[in-house]
């Protein structure tokens, strides 16, 4: 294929190329750059197609695909992108000293069996040892105080 041969088919079907991977990829940046990499293996390609339409349905299908490729990417599963996070980040340090200041107003029987669940990693059954409690007991508690740190948090 020469220069004004793939340079025609490029701008005949870019964007229906294009719309194919925004539906599949949902993002406009990974859209065009399964285009990109589309047209990059048209360029490399050997494939005799028979017609327009042929070369439109390949470069869709092979787009298609790279979106598919992407989405299964160690890169898609494990990162987050900037415009997907809020806008104005909480104060780690203001939100843990809140947390903390609220789970100790509660009752002791309550703040003791959270404290020990969230804060130090300990099970159920552990806490139960601990407290000399049944284990359905230490579940219960920990329903409770959560309910109560819920409605405490949201009213102050």
């Amino acid at each position: 294929m020469d220069k004004t041969e793939y340079a025609e088919i490029a701008r005949m079907y870019i964007d229906d190329v294009y719309r194919a991977a925004l539906s599949c990829c949902r993002r406009r940046e990974d859209a065009e750059d399964a285009v990109q990499n589309t047209f990059l293996k048209l360029m490399t390609s050997d494939t005799d197609f028979s017609g327009g339409e042929h070369i439109r349905r390949w470069l869709i299908r092979v787009a298609v695909n790279e979106c598919r490729s992407d989405l299964r990417s160690f890169r898609r599963r494990n990162v987050s992108y900037l415009d997907e996070l809020d806008a104005e980040p909480a104060a780690p340090e203001d939100d843990r000293r809140l947390l903390l200041y609220e789970i100790g107003r509660l009752p002791a029987k309550y703040s003791a069996p959270l404290h020990l669940y969230y804060y130090e990693g300990y099970s159920c059954r552990e806490i139960a040892d601990i407290l000399h409690i049944s284990e359905s007991s230490v579940q219960t508690r920990l329903q409770r105080a959560r309910i109560m740190l819920r409605k405490n948090l949201e009213e102050g």
